[in-house]
């Protein structure tokens, strides 16, 4: 075993923050401890060595030449052991980031598949905010958000995701099959005050389908659109819905669409600031929002 010939490494570690800082003084309330302490310790490591390391000014340490060469290895030295202790011990970084959506896009779409991002990235804590009002994307409020519209929106980027298509649907057991039926039935409305798009409602369906005898002001309204989905299922009435987000209950036969037309509403984009486009975290989020399962890829055909 090769035996080390090392002083103090109490008087080596005194003498390299005396020697960055010029002066005693730095060093010991760097290390706190007294300036006293630090002299005794560099003096024992000159004393040791046989070697002078500085030349001691009234207001200031010069280094000599062995000084000099001293404080160089030693600089590298414990510059390495602190990457290493740090490396070995820290705890990892978690980063934080708050994505804005409405209600029923974050329950009934992402929430399934958080799975998928805390496999990719464990260090990223998510938080959801869901909303129907368009929030600050400054960091604070919200990092990145689920929006519907029309995808232009100055300062940020704006990716689709998918279309959003309105379609008439209630529980099969209903046993609706034609347009005619729907006025002996119980609608079912969304309404929201926070939505900043112009709404899909039974009145707009009805312009569009030219049903005439139906009274689009009466029945059930919900200001949740979970809720809405709900009562259709529940076989409470026929509710106008966004057939992306009840893709599931259509697929199982909870919901089916009855008749149509169908109704094109505006579709959904990831939007992030402009500024932040290659952030790391943003782009961790940004990947697997585009890999949930039920978006664009899928949707669009």
């Amino acid at each position: 075993m090769t035996h080390r010939r090392l002083p103090s490494l109490s008087a080596l570690r005194a003498f390299e923050a005396a020697a960055r800082h010029e002066s005693a003084k730095q060093a010991a309330l760097e290390l706190s401890v007294t300036a006293t302490a630090i002299s005794h310790q560099v003096r024992g490591l000159e004393e040791a060595l046989g070697v002078s390391l500085f030349v001691r000014k009234p207001r200031q340490l010069e280094l000599t030449a062995q000084g000099r060469e001293l404080q160089e290895v030693l600089e590298s030295a414990f510059d390495s052991i602190s990457t290493a202790v740090e490396r070995l011990s820290a705890v990892p970084c978690r980063q934080a980031v708050t994505l804005s959506t409405t209600p029923a896009v974050a329950v009934r779409w992402l929430l399934s598949w958080v799975c998928l991002l805390r496999e990719s990235h464990p260090d990223i804590d998510l938080r959801i905010h869901a909303s129907h009002e368009p929030v600050a994307l400054d960091g604070v409020t919200a990092d990145l958000a689920i929006r519907y519209g029309d995808g232009r929106w100055p300062g940020l980027v704006a990716e689709k995701l998918f279309d959003n298509t309105f379609i008439p649907t209630c529980s099969p057991h209903l046993g609706l099959h034609d347009v005619a039926q729907l006025a002996s039935h119980s609608l079912i409305h969304f309404r929201n005050e926070g939505a900043v798009s112009s709404p899909i409602d039974w009145a707009a369906w009805q312009k569009l389908a030219k049903v005439p005898g139906l009274d689009v002001s009466a029945g059930l309204v919900f200001s949740d659109e979970t809720h809405a989905v709900s009562a259709a299922i529940g076989g409470q009435g026929v509710a106008l819905m966004s057939r992306p987000l009840i893709e599931d209950e259509l697929r199982e036969g909870r919901l089916v669409q009855p008749f149509g037309p169908a109704f094109e509403g505006k579709p959904f984009y990831l939007v992030y600031p402009e500024s932040r486009r290659n952030d790391p975290t943003i782009l961790a989020i940004r990947d697997w929002v585009m890999s949930v399962p039920g978006g664009l890829c899928t949707l669009s055909g």
